[in-house]
């Protein structure tokens, strides 16, 4: 009603506005232009504008674009046009094998395990594909085009979904707090996006030979489960498949090294399925081990040595201190053999703790050694002094009887050897001969074996154990990672 009125005080002022003009200044003409108004149901509301020169435009209707939605939704995904049990179309409509692009969010790890040989990590996994049947671009127009930039689903349930799982996966788990961490986009063309948040742990095949200097490369395969590389293929998306969070740590003493993203399609006895695969480097710390397992262990083999300086009489300080450090070895490397996996080869810990308790058990031994040698010196000693005491009654003998003799003896020794003169030593005619040798003169300078020993460990065992350390670390360090998988 109120907008015939309009129209018709539009059609009024249209005609007598020339007359009005015609008759400017008459009452008459004034009072009959104010009746016109009223008649035609004059508006003081304020709608129509203060000047009548000034023509009013009609308002643009807003529209509800959430209201849009449901209906563009309702159009694409109602149970009568669309079935998510059955595999969206290949490129062009073809019946070809669908793509599926997948991108891999790394957001934390929380354990790296040697014994179990596995390892566990959080990330984001998207996976992109395109399902014509979805599409909605012909029912978008311009305004809406340009605020309707993709719909946004949480339930997986209404759309297809690939069977996607991880081949080497031991423990999995969804991420539900507050409510569950995915979301599906889907674009107007078509193309969805899948993304969801896991925990996942999985199995690593590692070989500990060249533990702890080792690098372990772990994988993480993404497959179809039921359909076919003929059906579905996965694609790396471009650009960066591999994504890392910017503060990401490693724990257990590992760095990650580096990362990659190859395919690794797998045959078996039902055909042929698409597969990719992550490579991470896990690169050890050698810093942690330097001060938690080598620098003790040397610590200990250095003790060890410090029995050579003690007397050989001291036997409770050195047998304490060479069983002390030998146990303390021992507990040292079967802590080290607990945090290990049971493995039929040989690991660079196992060598470098194998040749320390050996030199910590040799140190022991050095000190038996010298306790047989001082009582060997103690016997040797009572026999010498015995002789010593002999020899000197036989020259008190001897000098009686040249003195009771009748006849001078001549000084010269062969007649005194014919005149039967045995007293005389052969040392007093034969000078005695000296080494030539320098090691031989300092080692002489000891009258006792068990000295003579501890002198020569002091030098022997750090010696050796130097030697060993140089051709340790010169071998495992140029030695290359062997991956045996």
């Amino acid at each position: 009603m109120k907008r015939g009125s309009q129209e018709r005080f539009e059609i009024i002022f249209e005609n007598i506005f020339p007359m009005f003009v015609r008759e400017i200044w008459s009452v008459e003409s004034v009072f009959s232009l104010l009746l016109l108004v009223s008649a035609c149901g004059g508006d003081t509301s304020g709608r129509y504008p203060r000047s009548m020169f000034v023509r009013r435009q009609t308002k643009a209707p807003t529209v509800n674009f959430r209201l849009e939605e449901k209906k563009i939704l309702d159009s694409v995904m109602g149970p009568t046009v669309y079935d998510s049990r059955i595999r969206p179309a290949g490129i062009n409509g073809t019946d070809a094998a669908t793509f599926v692009y997948v991108n891999i969010f790394v957001r934390s790890f929380s354990k790296i395990d040697d014994v179990k040989m596995e390892y566990s990590f959080q990330i984001t996994m998207r996976q992109q594909w395109n399902d014509k049947r979805l599409s909605y671009k012909d029912r978008l127009s311009v305004v809406m085009a340009e605020r309707i930039r993709y719909l946004t689903l949480t339930d997986a349930s209404k759309v297809w979904m690939p069977d996607t799982f991880f081949r080497n996966e031991k423990i999995g788990a969804f991420h539900n707090i507050l409510t569950p961490n995915l979301y599906i986009r889907v674009f107007p063309d078509g193309d969805v996006l899948y993304s969801i948040r896991i925990s996942i742990t999985c199995a690593c095949s590692m070989h500990l030979a060249l533990f702890p200097l080792d690098e372990q490369t772990c994988t993480l395969d993404i497959a179809s489960y039921g359909w076919a590389k003929n059906d579905l293929i996965y694609v790396w998306k471009e650009g960066n498949p591999v994504q890392l969070a910017g503060n990401l740590s490693l724990p257990g003493g590992f760095k990650l090294g580096a990362f990659g993203s190859r395919y690794c399609d797998v045959k078996t006895t039902t055909g042929e399925y698409s597969c990719l695969r992550v490579d991470l480097l896990f690169a050890r710390q050698l810093s942690f081990f330097l001060v938690t397992v080598y620098v003790p262990c040397s610590m200990t083999v250095s003790v060890s040595w410090m029995s050579f300086w003690l007397d050989h009489k001291a036997v409770p300080a050195r047998v304490a201190l060479g069983v002390t450090t030998l146990l303390a070895m021992s507990t040292t490397q079967a802590s080290i053999q607990n945090s290990l996996p049971p493995v039929a080869y040989t690991k660079a810990i196992d060598v470098w703790s194998g040749v320390c308790v050996f030199f910590v058990f040799s140190a022991l031994l050095e000190y038996a050694l010298v306790n047989y040698a001082s009582r060997s010196d103690a016997q040797r000693a009572a026999k010498q002094k015995e002789r010593k005491e002999k020899e000197l009654e036989l020259c008190a003998f001897n000098a009686e009887q040249i003195e009771d003799s009748s006849h001078t003896h001549s000084l010269d020794p062969l007649l005194r050897r014919i005149e039967g003169a045995q007293f005389i030593p052969p040392a007093s005619i034969y000078p005695p001969r000296l080494p030539t040798n320098r090691v031989s003169l300092w080692m002489r300078n000891f009258k006792f074996a068990a000295k003579k020993i501890d002198v020569f460990s002091r030098v022997f065992f750090p010696s050796v154990f130097a030697i060993f350390n140089c051709l340790y670390w010169s071998f495992y360090l140029t030695r290359e990672q062997q991956n045996k998988r």
